[in-house]
């Protein structure tokens, strides 16, 4: 009886091994997704500044044809 009672325990910790194993397995492919997704994180928030700084001159640059337009339009209402 106590080897039954015993085989019983080897296989429920061989159970708890393998699920450990495997738990321990799925926690590095979750660090691996992390560490990629982090990285494109990252990448993207460069990218925003990026795109910010472009669009800031952009909008300087539309300021300055349109000052110059208005400008222009004022010279042809003088003549």
């Amino acid at each position: 009886m106590s080897f039954e009672v015993f085989e019983r325990l080897e296989a429920k910790v061989q159970q708890a091994i393998d699920t450990i194993t495997l738990l321990q397995m799925e926690i590095e492919e979750l660090k691996e997704k992390n560490n990629t997704l982090s990285q494109e994180v990252q990448n993207a928030g460069s990218h925003h500044e990026m795109l910010v700084r472009e669009n800031e001159q952009l909008k300087q640059e539309q300021h300055v044809w349109q000052d110059r337009l208005r400008a222009l339009l004022g010279k042809m209402e003088e003549v």
